[in-house]
Parts: C-alpha cells; structure tokens; sequence
C-alpha cells in the first residue's frame, strides 16, 4: 500500500466528514480533492479559523494605523463602557492580552445561552471580562471573549469586520463572503451547524461580525489563507499584511498546558523549531503551515462533534505524502 492510498483510506474510514483537502508546497498544488459531494465551491463553517483571520485584521488595522499598538488598553477603544465600581482588572486587559488568550474573565464555563440571546455581544463580552482572574494566564475563551475584537475593529476602522475584511484582505485573495448570517433563536443557530454549504459570516442583532466563530469558507479559501502566511503576507506581489505581524503571530507567545500546545496571536504553534503553526476550528476545520517544507494544508470539514485529531491525520498521513516533492 502506498502512502498515499493508505491516507486516503485513513480519510474515508476514520475522518469521513472532511469536506476538501488541498495541500500546496512552494505554491504549487500537489494535491486536490473533495468527499462528501462536496465541491471547490462548497463553503464551510470554519468555527475557530475565524478567531486566524481576525487576527490577520488586526495586524492589517495596525499596519494601516487604526490600531496603534497591542499594547493598547481593550477599554481605550469603548470610552462609553461604565466600569462597575470595584472592578479593576478590566481596566488593565490590553489587546496582546486577547490576542494570547491571558485575559481573565469571570465565569468557570462560557454562559452561552445568556450570551447569545443578548442583542449586543460585544457589551455582553466586556461584561465578563477581568475578574479576580489574573492576566498572563492562559485561558481559552471559544466563543465569547474574541468578539471584543470585533466591536474593537468596527470602532477603529469605522467600517464593519465584514467590509474591513472583504476590502483589505478577502478581495485581493478571490475570497466571496457575500453578506452577514443573523440568527432569529437558538433553533436556527443550531440547524444551521448542521447544514452544508453555508454562505456568509454570523452577526449579532446590531450587525457586528464574530470573531471566535461563525465564518464560512471554501477550502480553497483556507489554501490561500495559508499561503499568505507562508508568503510573509505576500500576495500576487502585494504585501497584504507585515511579515513582522506574521512571525509575531505564529511563535509562542503563551502556553496551553491543556493541550500541550503553544499559542501565538489566535494561531496554534504545532512545532516553534520547525516553524510549525495552524488555524484550527472545531469538527475538524485547520490551516496547516510548514514554512521550512514550504507546505501548506487546508482541509476543511463537516460539523461533527468531538472530531478526531486532524493535526495527528496531518503530521502522521498527509505530510509524509507530499514531504519529498518538488
């Protein structure tokens, strides 16, 4: 059996809800293929590759000057936001904070159905934020502290996430995200992760974007995506985004002791030493980038819950595939 049947075979029998798989290597697509009866055209719900992309917005609003430095204070950015009295951690929690995953808050489990009937998300965010948590501890926050980014882009830029991305960083690259998705109650948020080929990026009632979730993309979307990455932000000639803001981004900056992975700005560190990094989102979603082996692979998936390892099927069936072409 040869390595590339017996991936194919791992695929179909052990991951049998991926959608797309693409890898590149040096640019060139090695190779292409769909499952599922889905297409090149297919978009999926990427879940948390969204949290990846708004951190490239970030860096694109920094390089643009919207945005002066992550070392800037999280509240700089909402000056109508009425700290209650006693609470003085909110007032410390910078954007690197954010980006890191280190800002405290003040739940032990994310309160999602209080969070998601509420018309205004970002509010109900800074709401939980701070604490008598301790900032510099790692914390992954799913869903609910990453949408801060989002009210914090849409007060810089002047423009809403959607439109900041599409002029900045989806046009340039041939990515259609055609309008925002607003759910009405918890059945259509519920129905609609199990539907195939969604289009769009999910709102609140007031039209802010998420930012922990809610994208949908094409796999060759995600290539792209990783791609750029690979490139310093390079694209077609065009710097899009700082290849300062990339490294930045895609080395250690905090540690998940859970997962045993490190974590840059919203981007997991699979390896530092060999320059390893991924976006990943949940059911099996991830942009994998090998900037030493010039290697980039998008897959992306169906929901399912509590999906296998897909860094595992990466690392131990896809990459030794494709690791000795040129």
């Amino acid at each position: 059996m040869t390595l590339k049947t017996q991936m194919e075979k791992i695929i179909n029998n052990s991951y049998n809800n991926i959608g797309g798989l693409i890898v590149l290597k040096k640019g060139k697509t090695l190779y292409e293929n769909y499952y599922n009866e889905c297409t090149d055209y297919s978009t999926f719900h990427v879940f948390s590759v969204t949290k990846s992309i708004v951190s490239i917005l970030i860096g694109i609003a920094i390089d643009k000057g919207y945005i002066k430095s992550i070392n800037q204070k999280v509240l700089d950015f909402f000056p109508y936001y009425v700290v209650k009295k006693g609470e003085k951690t909110i007032q410390n929690v910078t954007l690197k904070d954010l980006l890191t995953m280190t800002a405290p808050y003040k739940y032990k489990s994310e309160p999602y159905a209080e969070y998601f009937s509420s018309d205004n998300w970002v509010n109900s965010a800074l709401d939980l934020l701070g604490g008598k948590g301790k900032i510099g501890e790692f914390r992954y926050t799913p869903i609910i502290g990453p949408d801060i980014f989002s009210g914090l882009l849409v007060k810089a830029t002047g423009q809403s996430v959607l439109d900041f991305a599409t002029e900045n960083l989806f046009l340039p690259l041939d990515i259609h995200v055609p309008s925002n998705i607003l759910f009405h109650n918890k059945e259509e948020q519920l129905a609609w992760y199990n539907e195939k080929n969604v289009k769009g990026w999910v709102a609140d009632r007031t039209g802010i974007n998420t930012a922990g979730w809610g994208l949908s993309l094409t796999t060759k979307d995600l290539a792209k995506i990783g791609q750029l990455y690979l490139d310093k932000g390079m694209w077609k000639g065009r710097q899009m985004l700082p290849a300062w803001w990339i490294e930045e981004s895609t080395k250690e900056q905090s540690r998940c002791n859970q997962y045993k992975l490190s974590y840059g700005y919203l981007w997991w560190i699979i390896n530092e030493k060999e320059r390893i990094y991924a976006a990943m989102g949940d059911g099996g979603n991830v942009i994998y980038v090998n900037d030493r082996k010039g290697i980039v692979i998008a897959i992306a998936s169906l929901y399912v819950p509590h999906a296998k390892d897909i860094i595992k099927l990466i690392t131990e069936y896809i990459e030794p595939v494709f690791t000795d072409f040129e």
